[in-house]
């Protein structure tokens, strides 16, 4: 493999970015002046100034105040820095995040970018500066500078982007020869989310409804309102670093996203020949590698910095990534920055569903499903607009044959011809990470009419449950819906558990484990498969579950909602007797009983600002009472025991929980995992956990009038 490596030991201090000027801080206080900061009794801050770019300016500043170590940390992933702060362990990262991000190709996105959009991503990078002007006891890791054009580095907003299917091992096995990286451990809990939106004719006051829930990674997102006198009025939950509310609402429309299951990337393979100028080909002709030199610096163990450069190979389909063979694969994904910047920002301030749309001409989203509500009483099921159309008779689910012209993308579906569901007869959609053909119930997109690679999910349980709420309702209120999103049902289990208990009354009557299994048998058999904190059913269904997956191997290829439809079906009574006897055997040993009420397991805890939170069963935590949205569970926590741990601690899952309704005016309740600051000694690091956990969601102050009498402090950016 052709490659380039050279190293470079320098000070750190001779890398770092220059220093603010005096007439740069002049200029940010200044800008600092037109903004002010509310922070409500939550610690939530309510941020207007008379421009958006005012409002974006101080919208960053507060997330610094909440957790400037997050913002920092997602900012250094996206721009592929992140070596320079953890050391040479990350530098694959990197090169993977700068196979698409460079400093001068971000630099002329940023000078061809719409002036508005460029005036944004100035206040952005001022308000971060400003912050770290104001704070100077805070410590940053690598960026001590922000630059306006590092904001498209990172547009999109959801937890893992396409770029994370790039195998890490398998990228350094081809730049370098060799592989230190480990593959990841299996991780089947659901990434995504849950979206409801519900039409005036099924609800009791005649108002829209719309349920935001992602499912992400635990204090993954800061909440926030901005308010602006050019008509930006956003409340919802915005990711790190980011300068838009990625799922949330303004007074006439909400949105929320889920990750889809739509075929946005793809793997191409091609034929490749020559040394140092490798060539590949690509019909009966002959292209020329595109060669692209990238330096990455890692920090050394003695704080200097080193310097390593790959030189890095390109098709007009991508960057290459690996090899098999002697092939070498490229990886096709969305790369359009600017759109997506701006696409993320201006669907915040649309004011409905036509608006929402013409949003979505950028065709800048890859990856997510959106769910709409707005005041006119409009509902709507989006699929992601980003999607290359394709010969559908060529599997794109691994990977294909790059040097065949027949396989290549062939532009973009036009947003009509995709899968939507928009203002549905049956008054209703709804996503899960699942397929589009059921999103609307009986008024769902038939899935004759769209080629295979709109979907490779299919169906899961939670869309099963929401689907059994849904279907043939009527009357429904915010509470209802809040009450429908903590709904404890688990349609996995009603359909493994009773499968699990014949084959129990299946066994001969000599069989020993007749009498072992029967006591565990005679709790789940009359359960409801219903979670609760105090159920001992749902204990042993769990795992027993998770000891069913290990014996139930994948299908290559298969999609993971296929994969646990199947763990009934495709695994045998004996097998599921043994995933019991298992389960009990497991209970016992770390819990000294197998009769353990599931709160006693399922916890909930934060004791530390790490990113990489630790845990431990001597520090306090509290019981979570729901459950793995892999069995059907709405509200979804992913859980399991941590290192020096017997308890399960959840780290994703239920992440932000928001219901609103659209009526003359904006109502809505909602709720985040722990609280909105990352400081440990903040009265707001901890302070939602018990609502959290119990699903008891607190009033949003949204107008003037609301937050009245729930000011805890009032300041100015920098203050």
């Amino acid at each position: 493999m052709p490659a380039v490596a050279r190293l470079l030991a320098a000070p750190a201090l001779l890398l770092a970015l220059t220093a603010a000027s005096p007439a740069e801080k002049q200029q940010w206080a200044a800008q600092a002046k037109r903004v002010t900061i509310v922070r409500d009794d939550w610690g939530i801050a309510h941020i207007s100034g008379p421009k958006d770019a005012d409002a974006v300016f101080g919208m960053m500043v507060a997330q610094a105040e909440d957790d400037f170590p997050r913002v920092e940390a997602n900012l250094l992933t996206a721009l592929g820095r992140t070596a320079e702060a953890e050391g040479e362990k990350a530098i694959w990262r990197d090169l993977r995040a700068r196979l698409y991000v460079s400093e001068p190709e971000l630099k002329a996105h940023y000078a061809a970018s719409p002036a508005w959009l460029r005036s944004l991503m100035n206040a952005w990078a001022a308000g971060l500066n400003h912050y770290l002007a104001t704070h100077p006891t805070v410590r940053p890791r690598v960026l001590t500078r922000f630059e306006p054009w590092m904001a498209l580095s990172f547009t999109e907003g959801s937890i893992g982007g396409d770029i994370e299917r790039i195998d890490l091992a398998k990228l350094e096995q081809f730049y370098s020869g060799s592989a230190t990286q480990t593959a990841a451990l299996p991780d089947n809990e659901p990434r995504g989310s849950n979206g409801i939106a519900i039409a005036p004719a099924l609800t009791r006051d005649g108002r829209a409804l719309l349920l935001i829930n992602p499912h992400t990674s635990f204090f993954f997102r800061s909440e926030q309102q901005v308010t602006s006198g050019e008509g930006l009025n956003a409340y919802g939950a915005s990711t790190w670093g980011q300068f838009f509310i990625y799922q949330g609402f303004n007074p006439t429309l909400g949105w929320m996203h889920t990750s889809s299951g739509v075929d946005s990337v793809d793997e191409f393979a091609f034929d490749v020949r020559g040394g140092e100028a490798p060539v590949y080909r690509f019909g009966a002709n002959w292209r020329p590698m595109q060669a692209r030199d990238i330096t990455l610096r890692y920090r050394a163990a003695d704080g200097t910095l080193v310097s390593r450069t790959f030189r890095t190979w390109r098709t007009h389909r991508g960057p290459v990534i690996r090899a098999e063979g002697n092939r070498w694969i490229a990886f096709a994904m969305l790369d359009n920055p600017v759109a997506a910047l701006q696409q993320s920002y201006l669907r915040t301030k649309a004011r409905d569903l036509a608006g929402f749309q013409k949003v979505a001409e950028f065709k800048a989203n890859s990856s997510n499903n959106t769910l709409v509500a707005t005041a006119k009483g409009e509902i709507a099921y989006l699929h992601p607009q980003f999607v290359p159309r394709r010969d559908d008779r060529i599997d794109y689910t691994g990977v294909v044959d790059g040097s065949d012209p027949a396989t290549d993308w062939r532009g973009l579906h036009a947003v009509a011809e995709l899968p939507n569901a928009i203002n549905p007869a049956t008054g209703w959609t709804q996503n899960t990470n699942a397929w589009p053909y059921r999103a609307a119930g009986s008024a769902s997109p038939d899935p004759a009419r769209f080629p295979r690679y709109m979907d490779t999910f299919g169906e899961n349980y939670r869309g099963v449950h929401a689907q059994q709420l849904l279907t043939g309702s009527r009357g429904w209120t915010l509470e209802g819906l809040r009450a429908a999103a903590f709904d404890p049902q688990q349609p996995g289990f009603a359909e493994l558990v009773p499968q699990l208990v014949r084959a129990y009354d299946a066994l001969p009557r000599g069989d020993a484990r007749r009498a072992a299994l029967a006591p565990p048998i005679a709790a789940l058999r009359g359960w409801d498969h219903r979670w609760s904190a105090d159920s001992i059913p749902q204990s042993l269904a769990m795992f027993c579950g998770e000891a069913l997956q290990k014996k139930l191997a994948p299908r290559p290829g298969e999609a993971r909602n296929r994969f646990f439809a199947r763990l009934g079906s495709g695994t045998s009574d004996a097998q599921k007797l043994d995933a019991l006897t298992e389960a009990v055997a497991r209970l016992t040993t770390d819990f000294g009983r197998w009769q353990v009420p599931w709160g006693d397991i399922n916890r909930f805890q934060r004791i530390s600002p790490a990113i990489d939170h630790p845990f431990s069963d001597a520090e306090p935590s509290i019981p979570l009472p729901f459950a793995s949205g892999i069995w059907g569970s709405l509200a979804s926590v992913g859980s399991g025991p941590k290192p020096g741990t017997k308890r399960w601690y959840g780290t994703s899952g239920n992440s932000f929980v928001a219901v609103v309704e659209f009526g003359p005016r904006v109502r809505a309740v909602a709720v985040m995992a722990g609280g909105e600051s990352g400081n440990p000694a903040s009265p707001h690091f901890n302070d939602q956990a018990a609502r959290y956990a119990a699903g008891n969601l607190r009033p949003v102050y949204f107008y003037p009038d609301e937050l009245r009498g729930h000011i805890s402090r009032t300041y100015r950016p920098g203050e």
